[in-house]
C-alpha cells in the first residue's frame, strides 16, 4: 500500500517539512534552495507507483492506471513550476516559503484527486486544492491587478463549486448512491432519470471551471493578466490535469449520443472558436495564453464524448502534453522578464539575437500548441481526431481542425516577433534557465517523435475504466 500512496505521501511530507521550517524561521525563504530537489524525489516516487493497484478508504480512494498517470504528470508540472517560481521579483522575501508551500499543497490535492472515486472525496480534493490556490493568485507585490485577479477567481471558484454542490445532491438522491463504481450500473438517460442527468452535468459544471471551458471561462484571461507570470504558469496548466480525470471518469459513465454527452460536445466546439477567436486580437502574452487555454479545454473534450477506451486515452494524453507545452512557453515568458511585468508580443523583438536559446525553447513551444508536427502536439491532436472520427462526432472533428488553423496566426506571431524583428525592447533577459528550457523543448520533440511508450500508460489508463 505504501509503495501505491509513494506520491502523496511524499508530497504530504515536504509540505509538512515546509510548515514547520516557516513556524521555525517565519519570513524566511526556508525552502527555496531545497524545494526543486524535493519535488524531483516526488516525480521519482511517482514513477516508482505507476502500475500499482489498490481499493483503500473504503472504496473511496483509487489507485488505477489513469490515477498514476494522472499523478507523474501533476509531480513533473509541480516540478517545473517550483523551479520557475524561484527568485521571481513580484514576490516578497516574507512570503516565499509560503508561496512554495501553497504551490505542494495545491498539487497534492490535485494528486488525490485523482485517485478519488466518490463525490464527497472529489469535491473535498477539489477543494483543497482550490484553496491553496485561490490565496496564490493575489501574491504580485506592486500591481493592484493582482488583488482583481484573485477577487475574480474566488468569486466565480465559489460560484461554480455551489453549481457543482448542487448538482451532488441531485445524483445523490436520484441515484442513492455516491460511488462512481455504483453509478456506472445505474440509469443516465433523459427519459427514465432525468434528475440524475441533470445533477451529473451540474456536477461537471464545476470541473468545468477548472478548465475554463466556455461558458464557464470568463475568469481566465483576467486572472492570468493580473497573477504573477509564475503563478500563472502554474494556474494555466496543473488544475486542468485535476479536471481532465475526473471528467474522464464522469465521461466513462456517458455514451455517444446521450443528452450529456451531445452537450459537452457543443461546449467543447464552442470553447474552441471562442478561445481561438477571442486570442487572435490580444497584445499581452499572457491573455493570450488565457483565451487559447479555452481553445485547448475544447480540443480534451474531443477525447472525451468519444465513448471510448482510446478516446479517454487521447484526452489523457493530450492534457500531459498540455501541461508541458504550456508550461515551455510560461519558462520563456518567466525568463524574459526579469522584473516581473507582464510580457507583450513587441517584447519578444529579435529574441533570436538576444537569446538564441530561449528563442528555439519558444518555438518550438509554440509549434507544439499548434500542434504542428514532429512536436507532441501534434500527436496529441492526431490521437485525440483519430480516437473519434466515425463516433458520429465527425462535426467536432472537423470543427477541431478549423480552429487548429486558426491558430496558426498568434502562435507563429510569438515566433515571427522572435526571428523576423529586429530588437526593439529593453527589456532585462535572465540568463538562468537555459539548460532546462532547452530539456524542456526536447521532451516536446521527443513526445512528438516517439510517443509510443506515454501514449501506453494513458492507454491503459482508458481502459482500464472502458474494457
Amino acid at each position: 500500500m505504501i509503495l501505491a500512496l509513494l506520491p502523496e505521501i511524499l508530497l504530504l511530507g515536504l509540505i509538512v517539512l515546509i510548515f514547520l521550517l516557516v513556524v521555525a524561521k517565519p519570513g524566511k525563504d526556508v525552502a527555496g534552495a531545497w524545494l526543486p530537489a524535493g519535488c524531483l524525489a516526488v516525480l521519482a516516487g511517482a514513477g516508482a507507483s505507476l502500475g500499482q493497484s489498490a481499493l483503500l478508504f473504503g472504496g473511496t480512494y483509487q489507485v488505477d492506471p489513469l490515477s498514476q498517470f494522472m499523478k507523474m504528470a501533476v509531480a513533473l508540472g509541480l516540478f517545473i513550476a517550483v523551479t520557475n517560481s524561484r527568485g521571481q521579483a513580484t514576490l516578497k522575501d516574507e512570503v516565499r516559503a509560503d508561496y512554495s508551500m501553497l504551490l505542494c499543497l495545491s498539487a497534492w490535492g490535485l494528486m488525490l484527486l485523482a485517485s478519488s472515486v466518490e463525490l464527497m472525496t472529489i469535491y473535498i480534493s477539489l477543494e483543497i486544492s482550490s484553496y491553496a490556490l485561490y490565496a496564490l493568485i493575489p501574491l504580485r507585490a506592486g500591481d493592484k491587478r493582482a488583488a482583481e485577479a484573485g477577487i475574480k477567481y474566488v468569486l466565480f471558484g465559489a460560484a461554480a463549486t455551489a453549481v457543482s454542490l448542487y448538482g451532488f445532491a441531485y445524483i445523490t438522491a436520484s441515484q442513492h448512491t455516491t460511488f462512481l463504481a455504483e453509478l456506472t450500473t445505474k440509469p443516465w438517460d433523459f427519459a427514465t432519470n432525468p434528475g440524475a442527468l441533470v445533477g451529473l452535468i451540474m456536477f461537471m459544471a464545476g470541473f468545468m471551471y477548472k478548465l475554463a471551458l466556455f461558458p464557464f471561462h470568463f475568469w481566465c484571461p483576467d486572472v492570468y493578466q493580473g497573477t504573477s507570470n509564475e503563478t500563472a504558469a502554474y494556474a494555466a496548466t496543473l488544475p486542468k490535469l485535476g479536471a481532465v480525470v475526473i471528467l474522464v471518469r464522469l465521461s466513462s459513465l456517458l455514451v455517444p449520443g446521450q443528452p450529456g454527452m451531445t452537450i459537452l460536445a457543443i461546449l467543447g466546439a464552442v470553447s474552441m472558436t471562442f478561445g481561438n477567436l477571442s486570442a487572435l486580437v490580444q497584445d499581452d502574452v499572457k491573455r493570450m495564453l488565457g483565451y487559447s487555454s479555452i481553445a485547448h479545454a475544447g480540443y480534451v473534450t474531443i477525447g472525451l464524448v468519444a465513448g471510448t477506451a482510446e478516446g479517454l486515452a487521447s484526452a489523457s494524453f493530450y492534457a500531459l502534453v498540455y501541461i508541458l507545452m504550456n508550461l515551455t512557453c510560461f519558462w520563456v515568458v518567466c525568463h524574459l522578464s526579469k522584473d516581473g511585468r507582464n510580457i507583450r508580443y513587441s517584447d519578444l523583438d529579435g529574441l533570436h539575437q538576444r537569446s538564441p536559446v530561449f528563442a528555439f525553447v519558444l518555438a518550438v513551444a509554440a509549434f507544439s500548441l499548434v500542434g504542428l508536427p514532429p512536436t507532441a502536439g501534434f500527436m496529441g491532436k492526431l490521437f485525440l481526431l483519430t480516437a473519434t472520427w466515425g463516433r458520429g462526432y465527425d462535426w467536432l472533428v472537423i470543427i477541431a481542425a478549423l480552429n487548429t488553423a486558426i491558430s496558426i496566426y498568434f502562435y507563429l506571431s510569438l515566433v515571427r516577433h522572435a526571428y523576423t524583428h529586429d530588437p526593439s525592447s529593453a527589456l532585462e533577459t535572465k540568463k538562468s534557465g537555459l539548460a532546462l528550457g532547452t530539456l524542456f523543448a526536447a521532451l516536446l520533440l521527443a513526445l512528438g517523435i516517439l510517443p509510443g511508450p506515454v501514449y501506453e500508460f494513458a492507454a491503459q489508463a482508458g481502459k482500464s475504466l472502458l474494457p
